[in-house]
């Protein structure tokens, strides 16, 4: 007797129909964007853009590596001032100093460059969707970069707060990177931001009352006044009358007797 499996199995039928789950899996995780945006939204405190001096790594500890701050040097140029290890890592090298442009193709500079200056004059956040060139060993590697506008210490546009995000480099050499799309989003200020407006209607109905009110003060110091006149005048009369009675009364001597 033999034990054994038998080819048609329902387990070998269906054998090719597993789904590997890494397909489903998304290939650049933004997570790290969105948390810095947020972290950057709330240092805002009313302020149309935050400080340069309000970055605390501490609030950035889970992305930290994946974080860098750039200056702005010239009109469409700005280079990196600090950088996380995975930054560097993508640029096999490290990046201190180096414009953000060296990570591009020639083509995309242009556009890296505008997206820039956009940036610090608007200012404006900048969301860029990028890929590697692909090479004969390996296909091409989507990334993700977002940069988002800083004050520095005179009070000027010209620092950032980036994150980059990509699948990695596992050949450790220094990747070039194309530019699928850009997304600008200016920074509106708070105070430019709508508030309550009373309509039309509301402000005229206001406008209304206020006027009512008013008149219906007036009226009522009107009517104090006249009472007091009326008071004052029959006063006056009351005066007057007694007067002239004493004026009509015959003067005559009284005579006071004592028998102390």
């Amino acid at each position: 007797m033999f034990f054994g499996g038998n080819k048609n199995t329902g387990q070998e039928k269906n054998h090719g129909k597993v789904v590997a789950m890494d397909n489903f899996r998304a290939h650049v995780p933004v997570s790290a964007l969105r948390q810095a945006e947020a972290y950057w939204t709330a240092l805002r405190r009313g302020d149309d853009v935050p400080n340069r001096s309000q970055i605390d790594p501490r609030g950035l500890e889970n992305i930290l590596s994946q974080t860098f701050i750039l200056e702005r040097v010239a009109p469409g140029i700005a280079r990196f001032r600090l950088a996380g290890q995975k930054v560097n890592e993508m640029a096999g090298m490290e990046v201190r100093g180096m414009p953000i442009t060296a990570f591009f193709t020639p083509d995309a500079r242009k556009q890296m460059s505008a997206a820039l200056e956009h940036m610090f004059e608007a200012p404006a956040v900048v969301e860029i969707e990028m890929q590697t060139e692909a090479t004969r060993m390996r296909g091409p590697q989507n990334a993700r970069m977002l940069l988002l506008p800083l004050r520095s210490d005179l009070g000027d546009v010209s620092r950032a707060l980036g994150v980059f995000v990509s699948e990695g480099n596992p050949t450790g050499t220094s990747q070039r990177f194309t530019i699928n799309s850009i997304e600008m989003r200016a920074v509106t200020k708070v105070s430019e931001e709508p508030g309550f407006k009373a309509h039309a209607r509301d402000q005229e109905q206001a406008t209304t009352g206020a006027d009512k009110s008013a008149r219906t003060e007036g009226s009522f110091l009107q009517e104090a006044r006249k009472l007091l006149d009326e008071k004052n005048q029959s006063n006056s009369q009351v005066d007057a009358k007694s007067a002239s009675q004493d004026k009509k009364r015959p003067s005559h001597l009284r005579l006071v007797i004592s028998r102390d």
